[in-house]
This record gives C-alpha cells, sequence and structure tokens, in this order.
C-alpha cells in the first residue's frame, strides 16, 4: 500500500497560484496529492473548504507530517515551506540579506505581478476584451512588471544571491499567462529577452517542466 502523500495541495487548473506552489514542492522533492475543487459548483465557496481558507480561494496546502497544518495564499505557503523543509538552501538562503531580498520580490510578486496580470487575462478572457481602457491599462501594467524584471535581470542571472530561488519560480505561471493571454509570447521576445532567457532557465529543470507539462496537459483536455 503506498504511503500517503505528505501534503495535499487544494489547487484550479485555470489559475497559475496552485502550479507555482506544486513546483517548489516538486524541486523540494516533497510528496503531494493535488485535489480541484468544483468552481462550476462553487466547492471553493462550501462550508468544507472555507474551514480549511476562509477567503475561499486556492491555494491551500495541509502539511499531514505536521499536525495537518493548513495555510493559504501561494507566496506564504512557499515561505513555509522553504523555511521548514529546505534546510539545505536548495530554493532559499541562509543569510540574513539575501532573505530579505527574496521576500523583498515575492512581496512585489503578490502586490505587483500577480493583481495586475490577473485582472488583465479576467478582462480579456471573461470580459472579452471589454473595456477597452481597462484592458490596456492592466496590459500597460503587465508590461511594466516585465520592464521591472527585465532591468535586474539584464545585469544578473537570477534576481537574488546569484542562484535560482523561490523569488525566481514565484514569477514564471503569470509570466507565461503574459505569453499565452496578455500580450503574446512576441513582446517578451522583442522587449525582455533577459527575462524570456531567465523563463527559459526555468522550465529546463525538469521539476518545473513536469509541473508544467502536467498543466499544458489539463488545460488542453
Amino acid at each position: 500500500m503506498a504511503a500517503q502523500p505528505q501534503f495535499t495541495l487544494y489547487s484550479t487548473v485555470v489559475g497559475p497560484n496552485g502550479w507555482k506552489v506544486a513546483m517548489v514542492l516538486r524541486e523540494l522533492g516533497l510528496t503531494y496529492e493535488t485535489v480541484y475543487p468544483d468552481f462550476s459548483k462553487r466547492e471553493q465557496k462550501g462550508p468544507e473548504f472555507l474551514k480549511l481558507n476562509p477567503n475561499g480561494r486556492i491555494p491551500v496546502v495541509v502539511d499531514h507530517h505536521y499536525k495537518d497544518f493548513t495555510l493559504w495564499e501561494s507566496n506564504a505557503i512557499i515561505e513555509y515551506l522553504t523555511t521548514k523543509y529546505d534546510t539545505d538552501n536548495k530554493l532559499s538562503f541562509g543569510d540574513f540579506d539575501n532573505q530579505q531580498y527574496m521576500r523583498q520580490w515575492m512581496y512585489f510578486q503578490a502586490s505587483g505581478q500577480g493583481p495586475y496580470y490577473g485582472q488583465a487575462v479576467w478582462f480579456i478572457k471573461n470580459g472579452n476584451g471589454e473595456p477597452k481602457e481597462v484592458v490596456e491599462r492592466y496590459q500597460n501594467e503587465t508590461r511594466r512588471v516585465i520592464s521591472v524584471l527585465e532591468s535586474v535581470l539584464s545585469k544578473q542571472e537570477w534576481l537574488v544571491g546569484g542562484k535560482l530561488s523561490v523569488a525566481d519560480i514565484c514569477f514564471l505561471q503569470w509570466n507565461t499567462s503574459a505569453d499565452r493571454i496578455i500580450l503574446g509570447s512576441e513582446f517578451i521576445d522583442r522587449e525582455a529577452p533577459h527575462v524570456r532567457r531567465w523563463m527559459n532557465a526555468m522550465i529546463a529543470r525538469p521539476a518545473i517542466a513536469a509541473v508544467m507539462q502536467e498543466r499544458m496537459k489539463m488545460l488542453s483536455a
């Protein structure tokens, strides 16, 4: 009989945030099973799910090896995973300065990338591209965030400490949304070649590639 995975990850196929958590779990070699609440039935707003996350959103993780510890908000989950389980600092840092720089980029991703990209995707897909001035605003904010990343990555390989960390991984899935939905891949190719190099370096990693392939397969089903 197979052992129970250490984590249960509540996620959705469409949204990027659960997938970035999956990337970190895979990179750290932590076992997990994914549960996909049925959004068409609003299961994420039902009483059982609200016990896990009163905000009624994904992702949520439950750590069965630690008191069934339950946590929501993707970057909070990722910080928990690195703090508790990344003892070799594979995706994090042991020194104080780089720990703070890592958090800085994670907070920028959560406040500056995710909300703007998310609104752009919603109005393009659910609002049929209307109102146009709203779509243009969020597309411009997407360009601005990418330009911030480009300004840094044109001078260094990774965002923090000269190596891959969760600061980098946090941005990847939303940037693929910029490629697929918001701006088209030609924008990053043309205007942010160092961002493209950085994205490709992450996608080439087996753990991250496996998660992305799983997501693309489910999106195309």
